[in-house]
């Protein structure tokens, strides 16, 4: 019987992801564990939606790209129990999940977060934490979304690790004729690639 010659497992890439178990969105007979609605009956604090779109190194939009949020609320406590601060007063979780479109467009509808204390015990500018995994990358990406009407942001610690230049890659505008709405896209690569994060 002949053995299998050894060698290094071939490498992976992060996507294209699978849509029937990680994004289901109601498409299939599927417990929607992750959805891209954050928002539950219980949860205090300004509803927003996110949109935009996920564009690739040549500038154009990546449609099997999977996105990931996580986020503080209102009051800028995590649903997590290594958030002593963290008070069972509604059902919202902060997290959640969803695939591009045809035309590389994500959305999600959540509550505008909170500030939050850095490792020091500053304050940080109200955020959204967002992984993108997405076909071709070895590893997922991360970074963060600020909201352009934030005062706070020229304080935030992290932002201000950012080259000036650089920072409205991660900040995204109200969109005018709906407040409610705010627009931020993603760039893999190439000129205005968001800023990502080494974790």
């Amino acid at each position: 019987m002949a053995s299998k010659p050894e060698g290094i497992t071939p490498s992976q890439t992060v996507g294209p992801f699978f849509k029937y178990g990680l994004t289901p969105g109601g498409q299939y007979d599927w417990n929607d564990a992750f959805t891209n609605n954050l928002i539950t009956p219980d949860v205090s604090g300004e509803r927003i939606r996110i949109e935009g779109i996920v564009y690739d190194g040549d500038g154009l939009p990546v449609p099997d790209c999977m996105l990931e949020v996580w986020q503080a609320d209102a009051q800028g406590r995590f649903a997590d129990p290594q958030d002593k601060r963290a008070l069972p007063n509604a059902t919202f979780r902060g997290f959640g999940r969803c695939g591009t479109d045809q035309n590389g467009a994500y959305a999600f509808d959540t509550i505008k977060p909170g500030s939050v204390p850095d490792a020091d015990g500053r304050p940080q500018s109200p955020h959204i934490l967002l992984a993108v995994f997405a076909r071709g990358m070895l590893r997922h990406l991360y970074t963060r979304i600020y909201f352009g009407d934030e005062g706070a942001n020229a304080g935030d610690p992290v932002l201000a690790l950012v080259p000036a230049d650089r920072r409205s890659t991660l900040i995204a505008q109200r969109k005018a004729g709906d407040g409610a709405v705010y627009s931020l896209d993603i760039r893999l690569q190439g000129e205005g690639e968001t800023v990502f994060f080494d974790i």
